[in-house]
């Protein structure tokens, strides 16, 4: 890639970014990140990011994972690890190994945070980090005749506490403990921790950088998953769970992120359709009807078939007088497919127009779901014709049951919007 492609690969993904720069500021983030991460030699890869998005206004509270640091003590005392449904049995031992795990970790980070060195990506910085006792803790106690010591729960988040610190500009930062009023110290899972504090703050987002990709059983990449549709069909680990748990208690949106991909958590926040697993408790990308206000994302859609000649060319007028019969294809806030109905009653027929797909997601059967969301308006209002005219997509409407229309067979009201100039080929399907 020459040095002007290069530039110019740069100048389109700022620009596709800014959006997403705007949308993010001020708005408060939650990112679980496990032990294993600060053993990896990108973890300053990931330290930076941070730094980054708390430069662009986004409110970080960031909770860290101790498992492997705990393990290793253990053994080093040469003292058993204790697990029962996936959960640590903490005794005394082991509580002291948390403690030491705990404040060690917490340090190394607070440390890499602060450094502000010149030609790094964090030069000139000053992030203050602020720790603190912000969980309330409870015992697991005793379960199927398990006694958990010193393993616990969440009981409360001191929420007002953490917004004090974020009000000021301050990354937070939170250990997988907590304390109780009696002055108690309890273990906790990082995954639950994030949870809860991603609920109790009303959070934008709750973020899991993960050991792995969540993937489908052919090794893809699973974009998109409602809660649904995980509580259905995946075997739920703790980030799973968790997300399953935020999304029911109204965290909009949970990202599952590689934490092995340099620069995933940018890729996933800055660009439309990211490098990680979003979960929801519906669908990001909806079909619906039209409304005004999504006049100025259709004309940009059709705008470059327009050019081509594959669509009619439709005045933003035209396009505001019939938007009723618009249905759009929206993904994160983008417009990225559409189509137009238009229905005579008098004649009881309708015509298809304006079906069209931006040229990044024409591989996933999109344009399929606007023609089956407009036959099936078609069908509820009890059409018996539906027409479509077409200059180079004619094979495609064949394929879906259409046929060539015979000029005497055209209604009278299709006739008078036909333009002999292109020269479009008129089909029909019978409903």
């Amino acid at each position: 890639m020459t040095t002007s492609q290069h530039k110019n690969t740069f100048i389109q993904w700022f620009r596709s970014s800014s959006p997403y720069i705007q949308a993010h500021r001020n708005k408060t983030f939650v990112i679980n990140f496990g032990g294993e991460a600060l053993e990896d030699d990108f973890f300053q890869n990931l330290i930076h990011d941070f730094a980054l998005l708390s430069s662009l206004g986004v409110r970080l509270v960031l909770v860290h994972g101790i498992r492997p640091q705990i393990d290793v003590r253990l053994q080093k005392m040469n003292h058993p690890v204790h697990f029962h449904n996936r959960l640590r049995i903490t005794d005394d031992a082991a509580l002291q190994c948390v403690k030491e795990s705990a404040g060690l970790v917490r340090v190394e980070i607070e440390a890499l945070l602060s450094m502000g060195l010149t030609n790094s990506p964090m030069a000139n910085s000053e992030l203050k980090v602020i720790s603190g006792n912000f969980v309330v803790a409870k015992p697991i106690g005793v379960i199927d005749g398990i006694d958990y010591a010193h393993t616990g729960a969440v009981r409360r988040i001191n929420s007002a506490a953490i917004h004090a610190q974020l009000e000021q500009n301050n990354l937070v930062l939170i250990s997988p403990i907590g304390y109780s009023p009696s002055g108690d110290v309890f273990n906790l899972s990082a995954e639950q921790v994030a949870t809860a504090v991603a609920i109790a703050l009303k959070a934008e987002k709750l973020i899991f950088l993960t050991e792995e990709s969540c993937v489908d059983a052919n090794g893809n990449l699973i974009a998109q998953l409602t809660t649904d549709e995980l509580k259905q069909n995946v075997e739920l680990n703790f980030s799973l769970q968790a997300a399953i748990e935020s999304c029911d208690a109204g965290i909009a949106r949970v990202h599952l992120i590689n934490r092995h991909i340099d620069g995933a958590l940018l890729q996933e926040l800055f660009t439309r359709d990211g490098v990680g697993t979003l979960i929801s408790s519906a669908p990001y990308e909806i079909c619906r009807a039209a409304t005004l206000n999504d006049i100025g994302g259709i004309l940009e859609l059709i705008k470059p078939l327009e050019q081509k000649g594959i669509l009619a060319k439709r005045s933003r007028e035209k396009i505001e007088m019939q938007i009723g019969d618009y249905i759009i294809l929206e993904r994160d806030g983008l417009i990225i497919g559409c189509t137009a109905l238009h229905i005579n009653k008098i004649e009881n027929c309708a015509v298809l127009a304006c079906l069209a797909v931006h040229s990044s997601y024409r591989d996933s059967a999109r344009g399929q779901r606007l023609f089956s969301t407009a036959l099936n308006i078609a069908e509820k209002h009890s059409l018996k014709t539906l027409f479509v005219l077409s200059t180079q997509t004619v094979q495609w409407f064949i394929e879906r049951g259409f046929t060539i229309c015979e000029w005497t067979n055209v209604p009278d009201f299709l006739k008078a919007l036909y333009n002999p100039q292109k020269n479009a080929k008129i089909l029909f399907k019978s409903l």
